[in-house]
């Protein structure tokens, strides 16, 4: 946590910007993802891409009651989690990635909005991290506008490692068949983030 440096607006539109563009990236990576590398793990104790956008659903959740916590609350204390425990727990290879992807994209819509529009007083708000100690508005931001971007960078080192692991493999699949844009009838280790 850098504590001593204050985001001035300048820097703080910058990862604001960021943090908004951040499911755009992830659902990029995730789509250059060969079908036979969905749930492949790079090693023991890592992630699938399958996973990892999971846990960005399960991560944006918590950060959305955070930031509102950091803001409204007089005395927040911010509860950190195990995401691996939450991976293994929630079953992440079971659940739908496609509303995984769904529930980044409106949860960061969501705060957007609301990031956008906080006073200046409101970015000094701080709380207390479970695991860390003192936690700011600020640094939720520092956080958060680079947790997706991390994200998009792990699946796409993962397609990469597969590639390398599955040559053959690899060569046939080197995209996975995208769904008709028609319609059809009918209607990430250290610290928790």
């Amino acid at each position: 946590m850098r504590e001593d440096h204050v985001i001035d607006a300048k820097e703080r539109y910058a990862l604001i910007r960021r943090y908004a563009h951040g499911p755009t990236l992830l659902r990029r990576a995730f789509a250059r993802v060969p079908s036979p590398a969905l749930k492949w793990r790079p090693a023991p104790g890592e992630w699938s891409a399958h996973e990892v956008v999971c846990h960005c659903a399960d991560s944006e959740t918590n950060s959305y009651a955070r930031i509102r916590y950091l803001v409204a609350e007089p005395t927040p204390v911010i509860h950190g989690y195990d995401q691996d425990r939450w991976a293994i727990s929630l079953d992440y290879h079971h659940h739908p990635v496609a509303s995984a992807l769904a529930t980044v994209a409106a949860v960061r819509a969501n705060t957007t909005a609301l990031i956008r529009r906080l006073p200046e007083d409101a970015w000094a708000r701080k709380g207390t991290h479970t695991e860390s100690g003192p936690y700011s508005a600020e640094e939720w931001l520092r956080i958060y506008a680079e947790h997706l971007e991390i994200h998009a960078r792990q699946i796409d080192a993962n397609v990469a490692a597969w590639r390398k692991a599955h040559p053959k493999g690899a060569a046939r699949n080197s995209r996975r068949a995208r769904p008709s844009r028609r319609p059809r009838g009918g209607s990430t280790r250290n610290r928790s983030v």
